[in-house]
């Protein structure tokens, strides 16, 4: 039993940092059709950005604080520069201009920052949690509970506020959007800026479980592609389910069968639920744009 729930919190753990990157597939996928693969790349800059802030002197909170920024200026420069010009172009275009996007945005890290793994020190420190038996770090209830707080955050800001509804406005049709009078160029740049700051605070979170390098976004946009997919491309919900369901899965293989092919899981998983489910397991049956 204790090693079952070992199992249990770790799956959930590093499912909640998936989560919270098929959030930003889905937010930008519903505001634009655009699925952009450079997503994992602000987990990258969130934990890389903090960890060398801080090492240079800054206070944590401060250094978060200016990480997620940076960011969210990558995330509007990458709407403007490379996707917005774009726009009308086939979706298979719109991919391969997102994952030059993550090339050139890791060779960028790479002058910036360095070539080696980092970390960050826990929040509230190291000394392990013992329930039933399993242990787990503290920094893990920091993980899951950052994704709670950011879909708690993410639901008020698109059912409370007005920038919120126009956000959804235009993904449920955009002419009609346009003819009310919502400015669709916005509403598109303020999705990007939104997702690249929810990646951000979800390296910032994992960085001090599982470390930050140059190049950690690239496994962590194929899991988070997984979890959107499983869970049904566009759907919220199901990106929240898709990550924690994935990440279950990774923690159960790792743990059952071997650890050698935990990176397969996510994958295999997406063949299974799309055999079964084409559209995911909160999908709609048809999904048509405007």
């Amino acid at each position: 039993m204790s090693e079952f729930l070992q199992l249990v919190f770790s799956g959930l753990t590093v499912g909640a940092v998936y989560a919270l990157v098929a959030l930003g597939f889905t937010l930008v996928y519903n505001a634009s059709d655009v699925i952009n693969f450079a997503q994992g790349d602000f987990v990258m800059i969130g934990g890389m950005g903090t960890v060398f802030l801080a090492a240079a002197g800054f206070s944590l909170p401060l250094a978060t604080l200016i990480a997620i920024l940076a960011a969210v200026v990558v995330g509007l420069l990458l709407h403007r520069l490379a996707v917005e010009p774009a726009r009308g172009a086939s979706p298979v275009t719109l991919i391969m201009i997102t994952i030059g996007a993550s090339i050139f945005i890791k060779g960028v890290a790479q002058l910036v920052f360095d070539k080696q793994f980092h970390s960050l020190p826990p929040f509230s420190g190291a000394d392990p949690i013992s329930i039933g038996g399993a242990s787990f770090l503290p920094q893990s209830l920091w993980v899951i509970g950052g994704t709670l707080a950011i879909l708690i955050a993410l639901w008020l800001f698109l059912e409370k506020t007005l920038l919120g509804k126009a956000l959804l406005a235009t993904a449920a049709n955009r002419l009609a959007a346009l003819l009310v009078g919502i400015n669709v160029r916005v509403v598109l740049a303020l999705a990007f800026a939104v997702s690249a700051a929810i990646g951000a605070v979800a390296g910032i979170l994992v960085t001090p479980i599982t470390l930050t390098r140059y190049d950690v976004g690239t496994l962590f946009a194929l899991k988070g592609f997984a979890a959107a997919m499983v869970g049904g491309m566009g759907h919220p919900v199901g990106a929240v389910a898709g990550g924690l369901l994935i990440g279950l899965m990774e923690a159960f293989g790792a743990g059952y069968v071997s650890s050698t092919y935990k990176d397969a899981v996510a994958f295999v998983m997406i063949l299974v639920v799309l055999f079964a489910m084409p559209q995911g397991l909160f999908g709609r049956r048809s999904l048509e744009r405007v």
